[in-house]
């Protein structure tokens, strides 16, 4: 589980031209956040959204959404935000017979939705204009829950267990 924050605005594209191009794009900072429980095994994703702010409450939201949808026993993998680790999260996720498993500080890479992200970035946000707020975020809405069998190959693909580990031997010191 974890939250992305999407701006509308401009996000260049990959694109090489001979002729300099202009791109239309939103003024302002308007933001859409979500937060979202990937399913590692259907990579389906549960979300929580709204335009203000991720707060404690909305984790508690999300806890109590996986709770009513899944089987037990349910394990939530979470980094390190302070709201996700505060006593009221903490003892909701008790009370509903969630553990919550804490990776360790500055390790975005090893939660897995941090991918997901990536990929819903990459579909909705590059080098696409959006007219207004609500479009942009039906769009992050639409993209996310349809992401499991609309990308079934490229989820595949990236959503896995595959990390690099580092031991000390492999580490040069000078």
């Amino acid at each position: 589980m974890d939250a992305s924050h999407f701006v509308m605005g401009g996000f260049a594209g990959r694109v090489w031209s001979v002729v300099r191009r202009y791109v239309k794009t939103a003024s302002g900072r308007q933001r859409y956040n979500v937060l979202g429980a990937l399913n590692f095994i259907s990579k389906k994703i549960e979300t929580v959204t709204n335009d203000s702010y991720i707060t404690s409450t909305q984790v508690i939201e999300m806890l109590v959404k996986l709770a009513d949808t899944y089987t037990k026993p349910i394990k939530v993998i979470l980094d390190n935000a302070r709201y996700q680790r505060c006593t009221a999260v903490t003892q909701k996720a008790a009370s509903l017979g969630i553990e919550l498993v804490f990776l360790p500080t500055y390790s975005p890479n090893l939660n897995l939705i941090e991918r997901v992200w990536k990929i819903v970035k990459g579909k909705v946000l590059s080098s696409v204009y959006h007219e207004t707020f609500c479009d942009f975020c039906s769009n992050i809405f639409d993209c996310v829950d349809t992401l499991h069998y609309k990308c079934a190959a490229e989820m595949a693909s990236s959503v896995t267990a595959k990390f690099q580990i580092i031991d000390n031997s492999q580490i040069i010191t000078c």
